[in-house]
């Protein structure tokens, strides 16, 4: 139970008050009840009833003095028809077998039956598996009611309730100096929090806070770490789940569970509710050929709607949300009204990457010579779980070699081990196979040692790494680009073929090596001729929009196409030109640095790996011949 900020102490217990379990349960205290009346009828019983050996019966019976008797399968029970002397009137005795009693008599031999007892047999046998049925069954009764749980027979029990989880202040445990890289985020954050903080100051001039504020960004890129930074800078309550736990198998269970989500808001305001993964919730309604009007989903997200329009932000609750596929959300959660605003969390430039560095590296040993600038310009692209990963698995290389401390070393290694896959050196390739591999990766180097504007060769190997990748050309890019022109992209493509380039000049033949880098450079042609207008016989003319990778376009029910059939052979006419233009411009220049080529592929032969440095005299020579 969730505890409100500045609220007053329970007072302490003394054992007896209102809060206190009562220490015996209603089935307990029938069973004790139960057990007293039977105590108290067996002992009246006895009582009232004398004992009596069965010799003395048949003397009895002989005589004329029994009145009656009930005649049971091991008992006899009777009344004389005069009192004993003991004042006794009604017996019990013990039934023995009518042949031993006559010979037993004949020999004046005093005799009585004696009844086995059997109460432990019929307890184990009979109440004991009743008893523990009622056991099990009031355990998982209790269990359900309690938290849902056993799969869907759980959830029977609690299936309208939020399984939101909440978070009180100190529980969350981050703030705005454990987020790093995103610096305008926070900045957009920091304004909801001061509101948070104090609702009567900004309300003073009629002013209100934006009811919703989307996340958006690629996965990994920190959002939400925002999140919860920004509950525990508030020091509210933080009610965090996951767009996929509203939806279940029954019909309205999505619905309810926002009604109890949004109303444990209310009650606990100030608060802050996070839903991520909002695109599970809030795909667009119809955006497939499957979807309906019933449908499940959309029955929730109605309901998130109505919630987000029936609150009043002044109350002090504000909704948070996060997704990486802003594309497929619907409309109406992006209004005014609803997710005001939009907040952009974007990879981290080289800068954003620095201070990322900064934070993490603070959790490990490090050396001297690890220097976050050197790393930062290693990871281009990276976002801030990258990182992460980066500088978790460097101290994993350094403490699976002994290492006092984690050096730079590691960081390049491990920048490999995640873009090119682990080392296979039991891969054994043959000598014709490592030729190959060995031209292939030192076309691709020369030529971005030789092209103007190339990012620099950082290391090259023909050692087999990840899945299919017999060798690797590793390039640093020097800088952050957001812009590329089409020269950029051509020397892009250039470098791509002067594998296979360098393949067919020296040994005549192509392989099956080069299928990855095809398959980019036909993208890079494909992109500069139908999206990005860089192609003089097609025009300035976007013929198709920047494709996504999610499901709910459904292109395998066909695909929306806005041009004509003879537009789609004069795209694949430009397409296959610009591939075969970077191809004949890549095997030109490798051709005017044969000699190069095959000496560095000879060197890569005997040392596997060859670094920047290695390479710089080589550099140096091939930038100084003609393209």
């Amino acid at each position: 139970m969730y505890t409100p900020p500045n609220a007053p102490p329970s007072p302490p217990s003394n054992g007896h008050g209102p809060n206190k379990p009562w220490p015996v349960s209603p089935w307990g205290l029938a069973l004790i009840l139960l057990t007293v009346l039977w105590v108290r009828d067996l002992w009246l019983t006895n009582a009232q009833v004398q004992p009596m050996p069965y010799s003395e019966f048949v003397q009895h019976l002989q005589s004329g003095d029994v009145a009656s008797i009930r005649i049971g399968s091991n008992v006899i029970e009777g009344e004389l028809k005069k009192p004993l002397p003991d004042g006794h009137q009604r017996f019990v005795t013990t039934r023995v077998e009518p042949e031993l009693a006559r010979d037993l008599a004949s020999h004046n031999v005093r005799f009585e039956g004696v009844v086995e007892n059997t109460v432990v047999h019929d307890v184990l046998s009979w109440v004991l598996p009743v008893l523990l049925m009622f056991g099990l069954w009031n355990l998982l009764a209790r269990k359900m009611m309690k938290d849902g749980s056993f799969g869907g027979l759980g959830g029977m029990m609690t299936v309208g309730k939020s399984r939101a989880r909440v978070y009180a202040e100190t529980e969350v445990g981050v703030r705005f100096t454990d987020v790093a890289g995103v610096d305008e985020a926070k900045d957009e954050l920091r304004e909801s929090v001061d509101f948070l903080k104090n609702p009567q100051a900004y309300g003073r001039l009629g002013a209100r806070m934006p009811k919703g504020i989307l996340l958006i960004g690629p996965p990994g890129t920190g959002k939400t770490l925002l999140a919860r930074a920004m509950a525990g800078e508030a020091g509210v309550p933080f009610f965090s789940i996951s767009g996929s736990e509203f939806v279940e198998m029954f019909v309205g269970v999505g619905a309810a569970r926002v009604r109890d989500l949004f109303e444990q808001a209310r009650k606990a305001a100030p608060a802050i509710i996070f839903i991520d993964e909002l695109d599970a919730l809030g795909r667009a309604r119809g955006a497939g050929p499957l979807s309906g009007g019933h449908d499940e989903k959309e029955q929730t997200l109605d309901q998130l709607l109505s919630e987000m329009d029936g609150f009043d932000a002044s109350v002090g609750v504000v909704i948070l949300a996060a997704t990486n596929r802003p594309e497929v959300l619907d409309p109406a959660l992006l209004r005014a009204g609803r997710f005001d605003r939009q907040v952009l969390v974007d990879r981290p430039d080289r800068k954003g990457r620095i201070d990322i560095l900064h934070v993490h590296l603070r959790k490990i040993t490090t050396a001297t010579d690890v220097n976050p600038d050197a790393i930062a310009a290693l990871t281009p692209g990276f976002a801030g779980a990258d990182l992460a990963n980066l500088v978790n698995e460097a101290a994993l290389l350094a403490t699976r070699r002994h290492a006092d401390a984690v050096e730079a070393c590691d960081f390049n290694e491990a920048v490999e081990r995640i873009v090119a896959g682990i080392e296979k050196r039991n891969r054994v390739l043959s000598p014709r196979e490592r030729e190959t591999v060995a031209y292939h990766e030192m076309g691709h180097a020369l030529l971005a040692m030789a092209l103007p504007g190339a990012d620099p060769v950082h290391k090259i190997s023909i050692i087999p790494r990840g899945i299919g990748a017999l060798g690797y050309t590793i390039q640093r890019p020097t800088e952050d680009r957001f812009l590329s022109t089409r020269t950029e992209l051509e020397n892009r493509m250039t470098v791509l073929l002067g594998g296979r380039a360098a393949e067919q000049l020296l040994l005549g033949e192509v392989s099956s090596g080069a299928a990855d880098d095809l398959a980019k450079a036909t993208d890079i042609a494909l992109d500069m001729v139908t999206r990005l207008g860089m192609s003089s016989e097609l025009g300035q003319v976007a013929y198709e929009r920047q494709r996504t990778p999610f499901l709910a376009q459904m292109p395998q029910f066909g695909s929306e196409r806005n041009y004509s059939e003879d537009t789609a052979r004069h795209i694949d006419e430009a397409v296959r030109g610009l591939v075969d233009m970077a191809f004949s411009r890549a095997t030109q220049a490798l051709q005017a640095r044969r000699d190069l080529l095959e000496q560095g592929a000879r060197l890569l032969l005997e040392r596997e790996t060859l670094t920047e440095a290695e390479l710089a005299p080589m550099a140096a020579s091939a930038r100084a011949l003609p393209i």
